[in-house]
Parts: structure tokens; sequence; C-alpha cells
């Protein structure tokens, strides 16, 4: 990030443009929005801004910008469309004191205006560090679609109501309340009755939240998906948003994290096949502790909590604990991978079930129906494999599964550092070894990826063998 996005106080200070044509009347359409006192610098003004100064909006002052004109100044814009002039008077804005913008000119610029959805006083603010301008316009029209117009007002009205919601205890209970109003109440009353009945709204939502018994601790156990944060549920958005508490495991990657609330107790509970690892007694003592002392726990786990999480060791702890908990499943890695590679786990004429498989233990493998999964046209999916891939090469050969049979080894499953690995069960162990795959990795069974032609596969690095 190379520029660190702030919202700077500008009431009554000075906005300084040097500049009085098409391009400082493109920044005053947007500058005039503020409270600050804007001073233009140009000769032969737009219309446009004259009239703003005629109208008292701004104070225009009909001649090139001198030193000591900058003076005071909290921003200073470089707007005459002529590259020397705007140079000059860069320079002289910067001895004044002022951070300085060069319009259309991001190398020279000491700040960059970003694209704005106004609903005073929410604002949001949407830059690209001038690398797709089209694509902030893009993002502010979605924006300005979603928001509505009432927001700024609900966001007024509740600014002057802070001080009565200190009744209720500091926390969840304040988030509560200010949850249910801007999403909730305060929307419904001003459809129905505008300002005034959002203010009586306001008053019957605090006392019916001051009133309200005070809720238990609660456990959602969530599906992270494997890494990708587009391939999140929107349900599983909203938990983050909401948990007082995120319990994670190692595979849950950073850019997931990020969409949990910043005040919100971040925790790492990882497991790390055959390395360092939190005993499962610790997690399940973690969360039913956290639980118990009244918060929203979102234990959040790879994949989906239901195939190979651990979940019902995790669900009898908050059984025994008498913690009320519930799931919210994602998508599993193997629905991922292949996807990835452009195929599907079940294909009719080809296999009617298909496997899922740890792995992690040579005793679940050894349980397996390596007969049956020998079979031309099976499919499984083998979750954390790599370690054991020569045991299960040597299991399916033993059983009289053909050595032509094609894998596909899909790393870091939806990752922007994916790769793909094309191989057979023959070749499966050393191309492994060869390959050096660090990340975690699943191996699909019986698939192999669709020919790249007709199938765009989206990851950074293809390994074809």
């Amino acid at each position: 990030m190379k520029h660190f996005p702030i919202f700077l106080a500008v009431e009554g200070r000075r906005i300084v443009i040097s500049g009085a044509g098409d391009a400082a009347l493109a920044k005053l359409r947007l500058l005039l929005k503020t409270e600050a006192k804007v001073t233009v610098f140009g000769r032969d003004p737009h219309a446009d801004i004259a009239k703003f100064a005629a109208d008292g909006k701004l104070t225009l002052i009909e001649r090139a910008l001198e030193p000591g004109d900058a003076a005071c100044a909290v921003l200073f814009y470089a707007a005459n469309d002529d590259e020397a002039e705007d140079a000059h008077v860069t320079k002289l804005a910067q001895a004044d004191g002022a951070l300085t913008n060069w319009v259309d000119n991001l190398g020279a610029s000491q700040f960059i205006t970003p694209a704005i959805v106004d609903r005073d006083p929410v604002t949001v603010a949407i830059g690209t560090e001038g690398a797709a301008p089209v694509l902030a316009r893009a993002i502010k029209a979605d924006l300005e679609e979603r928001l509505p117009r009432a927001l700024g007002t609900l966001a007024r009205i509740g600014k002057a109501f802070r001080k009565s919601v200190e009744a209720l205890p500091t926390g969840k209970r304040r988030r509560a309340f200010w949850s249910d109003f801007y999403f909730g109440k305060g929307p419904q009353a001003f459809d129905q009755s505008g300002e005034a009945g959002v203010q009586s709204a306001l008053e019957e939502l605090l006392s019916a939240h001051v009133n309200a018994v005070e809720k238990e601790g609660h456990i959602t156990f969530v599906g992270a998906g494997p890494g990708d944060p587009e391939l999140l549920t929107l349900k599983a958005r909203r938990a983050l948003h909401e948990a007082d508490v995120v319990i994670h495991d190692r595979l849950v990657t950073p850019q997931i994290l990020e969409l949990a609330r910043r005040e919100a107790e971040i925790i790492n509970m990882g497991k790390e096949g055959f390395g360092p690892s939190t005993p499962q007694t610790d997690i399940d003592a973690m969360i039913a502790a956290k639980a118990l002392e009244g918060h929203h726990v979102v234990r959040l786990k790879s994949g989906d909590p239901t195939i190979f999480g651990r979940l019902d060791e995790e669900l009898d702890a908050c059984t025994r604990a008498g913690v009320a908990f519930s799931v919210i499943p994602g998508i599993t890695s193997a629905s991922a991978a292949v996807a990835t590679i452009g195929q599907s786990l079940t294909k009719r004429g080809r296999n009617a079930s298909v496997r899922f498989i740890t792995g992690h233990d040579v005793k679940g493998y050894a349980e397996q129906d390596w007969r049956a999964l020998a079979k031309p046209g099976e499919v499984a999916a083998i979750y954390m494999g790599k370690r054991s891939a020569r045991f299960f090469q040597g299991r399916l050969l033993m059983h009289g599964a053909s050595q032509a049979t094609p894998i596909s080894v899909v790393e870091n499953v939806s990752r922007p550092d994916q790769r793909i690995l094309a191989t057979t069960l023959a070749a499966l162990p050393d191309d492994l070894a060869d390959a050096a795959l660090n990340g975690p990795a699943l191996i699909l069974f019986g698939l192999t990826p669709r020919a790249a032609e007709t199938f765009a596969i989206n990851i950074s690095e293809e390994i074809a063998l």
C-alpha cells in the first residue's frame, strides 16, 4: 500500500487550487461539499467557478499563484493544465507547507483524491493508487446503488444519541444495539415516519436493550473454504463480522481473517500434520471457555468443518460445557480442486460415488476398500496425502489398479500460488518428490485436468508430467 487512507479534518481550514479551468472545476465539485475555506488562483476563470465565487462558496483571485499564497493551506491542488506552471506552483505550495496534488500526475503528488460515495456523515472513499480509475468508478457506482440515501440521516441522528447509549455496558451490548438500529429498526422507522420516527425508534430500542437479559455465549463453527475469500458464504462473512472471538486453524488464510471485526480477538490454534500442533483437548477447552465468558465465538476451520475437521469432538465439548452452537458449512477443498481442473467428482457412466479419504494416518488408509477403489472409473479425493502417497500407490496396485490411472494433485487450492500436478498412479510418489510441493495439497484419484484449449485453468503455475 503506497497511499495510506485517512479522513482529514478540513472544517474551517484552507484548501487552495491553482488554476481556474476545467481541471480545477472537476476538483471543486467535490471540494465544495466540504466545510473547508476554498481559494482559487487563476486568470480567465471558468464561468461556473466565477459563479461559485459570486455565490460566496469560494474565494477567487484572478492571478497566478505567488509565494506565500498557500500559507496555512491544509491541501493544495495544481490544476492549470500546463505542465511547467503546475510544476512551478507545486514547488511554491510545498515551500508554504501544504500537502500537494498535481492533477493527473500521480508520481508528483503527495496525496491523491479518491472516488467518494457521499452519505454525509457516512463517507466511503475508493482508491486504486492510480492503477485503475475506471475500476474505482465502477465500485463507486455499485455502492451508490447499494447504500440507501437515508443512511446519512440515520448516522447523523445516531451520532446525537450516542451519549444516551452509555446506559448500556461497553462492548458487545452496544454493538448489538447499533446493529439493531442501523440494519433493522432505523431504516424501518425512517421509511414509515421519517426523522421523527427514527428518534422514537431509538428511544424504544434503547429501553428494550437496557432491560434485555444478556445473551449467553454461542459458538459458530464456520467453514472458511479452501482459501479464496470469494468462496466464503454470505452467512460465513456475517458470522465473522459479528464474532467477539475467532479461533482459527493453521490453513485459514490472512485474507479471510481480515474479514473479522477489528475489535475481535483472533486466536491461532493450528495443527500441522507431522509437525507442531495444538492438542485437540486445548482447542476444545478454549472454545468452551470463551463461550462461557459470554462471547460469540467463531471456530473457523479451513474447507468444510464437517469433512476431516474433527468437528464431532468439538461439538461434544460444547455439549459437555452446556454451550449453544451452530454450524455454517464451507466449500471443501475437493470441490474447489475439481472445479479448478475442469472436471466433476461424479459422472454418469463413469462413477456414481466418490470417496473422501484422509491420508494423515496409515490406519485410516488400511481401513479402505482398496479392491473396490482399484476398479476402473473410480474417483477419490485424498486429503493430507502427500506423505503417504507411496503407501496409497502400493495398496491400489496390489489390488489391481492400472498403473496408468490418472491423478491430479492440486496444491494451495484456489489461492494465488495454486499449482496443479498432472500425473499417474505409477509415477505419483516420484512426481510429488520432484515437484517439491510445500503447501497443503489434495490428491484427485481417477481424474486428469481438462485440456487447456477447452478449459482456462486459473493457476499461477501448472506442472504437466
